[in-house]
């Protein structure tokens, strides 16, 4: 026995040497913008003292060449190993560099690309987020917007009428599968992260902003080229793709530290839900009796609660700052508001839509000097994706289409606005075929139709918005999706309300079936997938995108259409 674990130990200890060994932040094969911050980590496990360590940039002292000092913490957080630091570091000069870290016997070497820009060729950047969106979002937003028939379809979506396009892998440094927050700091950093983590390398800090920072799209706009900074959600404005933005947190759960990184870079326009985020009981949930509506009112931005003030304080040219929140948590999608009356819209009846938000945001963006950043959310297409509820979540996307033919017309001609429309994630979701009223039978399998016998939907015409003035008709998609709860699928819209997995009423509707789910046990809703996403684009540096790519390259391409990497 002693023997075999003898022969066995060192195959252990070897399989177990990546959670040891030393690891350097940035990692492997990180694309860094010339000039931009970021703090450089070295972590070195059986805490050395600083004598018996050496991290070289290209052969020379790691600090000199980042242009920071160095700080050396042995047994970090109490645990056993050591972090070399060299925060707010920047490179200065464009290139490979080989960063080797050495202690004892240990020896780790990573690889990083340092990219410098050309002169800006866009004054300003419109980025539109389709949170999980799938191909078969964009899909059978086109079917309901614009119809099909005899295998063609009525039109085209003003995201798909785009002349540059990529396939774009969203996976994170943890996982092949991604969330919101680190592939929304992908791209407002162009850099990797792990779940649940912004703006950040997810380190062994027990702090949650003690982790490697890095520098966002917004810092670095505004640092090097003066540019004013939107931001644009029907979520809470602390949800993770709006806080990639400004956030640098391990934890894209912290609201109310997200809430104050929103002061503290202070974009110019910030339009969303999240309201309760900004107050403390009863009105809110803040923790510490803050309100943060009273300090951005003390910073100068103009507050709006309705759709109306929202219109009327982005109209009004005096206006510089503005903070819209209409919703304490996330805004109602556009099937509630507009077409059914659910949801909260008779708490909130005044919500403003997406294409108004956009519009007002570029009303007030549009006084900047030096041009802006804006980035634009449709977040609910994923959170009704993971109630399994696709309808809601299909008119969402084509709410988004409407933003993007906005932003499309307000670029019009001018040639100084790069927009890119792209998904964070995909969700595992499919269209198969139609489910049939007409079909005999009685169970949820009798009505669905597959291959010749699908046809097409008899959704009635859109009007001018895209949207289908109903969606309870006798022929509907089969948008099914590929992994699910437990729960029941009664294979028609939800009218009553949102979907909410589990609800044993719909399992009481005719020819319900009941669905054993295939996602662990604990799983209460769908999840994420990790196929690559679309991405369309149009205007100066569109040309860039091509391929597949990561996400980082989304980043890339408005730091490189920004002029952002000259050295500054």
């Amino acid at each position: 026995m002693l023997k075999h674990l003898l022969v066995v130990l060192p195959w252990l200890l070897a399989a177990g040497g990546p959670v040891l060994a030393q690891t350097i932040y940035p990692l492997d094969r990180a694309e860094i913008l010339l000039g931009s911050r970021f703090d450089f980590k070295v972590e070195l496990p059986g805490a050395p003292a600083i004598d018996d360590v050496s991290v070289t940039i290209n052969g020379r002292p790691a600090p000199e060449v980042l242009g920071a000092p160095l700080d050396f913490v042995r047994n970090e957080d109490g645990q056993d190993h050591s972090a070399y630091w060299v925060r707010d570091a920047a490179l200065a000069t464009p290139g490979r560099y080989t960063v080797e870290a050495r202690h004892g016997n240990a020896n780790t070497i990573v690889h990083w690309e340092v990219f410098g820009t050309p002169a800006a060729t866009a004054r300003n950047v419109i980025l539109l987020i389709g949170d999980g969106m799938a191909n078969a979002h964009r899909v059978a937003a086109r079917m309901l917007a614009k119809g099909v028939s005899e295998g063609r379809y009525g039109g085209e979506l003003a995201m798909d009428d785009m002349p540059h396009m990529a396939l774009v892998s969203t996976a994170g440094t943890d996982s092949i599968i991604t969330d919101s927050a680190n592939s929304a700091s992908a791209f407002t950093t162009g850099h990797k992260s792990c779940v649940n983590a912004l703006g950040v390398y997810c380190a062994r800090n027990k702090d949650d902003e003690a982790h490697p920072k890095v520098e966002t799209i917004s810092s670095l706009a505004r640092r090097l080229s003066g540019k004013a900074i939107g931001i644009v959600t029907n979520t809470e404005v602390q949800d993770a793709t709006p806080a990639a933005m400004v956030a640098r947190t391990r934890r894209r759960a912290n609201y109310d530290r997200i809430t104050q990184m929103l002061l503290e870079v202070a974009p110019e326009v910030i339009l969303g839900g999240g309201s309760a985020g900004f107050l403390p009981a009863p009105e809110g949930r803040r923790r510490d009796n803050a309100n943060y509506l009273v300090k951005f009112e003390t910073a100068g931005y103009r507050l709006a609660a309705t759709s109306r003030d929202m219109g009327l304080i982005a109209s009004d040219p005096a206006t510089t700052k503005l903070l819209g929140l209409f919703h304490t948590r996330n805004m109602d999608g556009a099937l509630d508001r507009l077409i059914l009356k659910k949801g909260t819209t008779a708490t909130f009846p005044d919500q403003p839509d997406l294409v108004d938000q956009l519009q007002a945001a570029l009303s007030v963006l549009s006084r900047s000097d030096n041009g802006f950043v804006l980035m634009v959310e449709s977040g609910m297409i994923d959170k009704y994706a993971h109630a399994l509820d696709w309808e809601r979540s299909v008119y969402d996307t084509i709410m988004l289409d409407n933003a993007v033919a906005a932003a499309k017309t307000w670029a019009g001609d001018r040639n100084d606005t790069l927009i890119i429309v792209v998904a964070d994630h995909a969700h595992p979701v499919s269209i198969v075929g139609t489910y049939d009223d007409a079909r005999p039978g009685t169970t949820l399998r009798d009505k669905l139709a597959i291959y010749q016998a699908a046809g097409f939907p008899n959704y009635p015409p859109a009007g001018e918005t895209g949207y289908p003035a109903s969606i309870d008709v006798s022929r509907r998609l089969a948008f099914t999706f590929s992994a699910y709860p437990d729960h029941c699928d009664a294979g028609r819209p939800f009218l009553a309300n949102p979907n909410k997995p589990g609800d044993e009423a719909v399992c009481a509707l005719p020819g319900a079936a009941r669905r054993v789910g295939n996602l662990p046990l604990r799983a209460t809703s769908g999840v994420h997938s990790g196929e690559d996403v679309i991405l369309t684009a149009m205007g100066p540096g569109a040309e860039l995108f091509r391929g597949r790519i990561d996400n980082t390259r989304v980043f890339r391409v408005m730091a490189t259409a920004l002029g952002l990497g000259k050295g500054n």
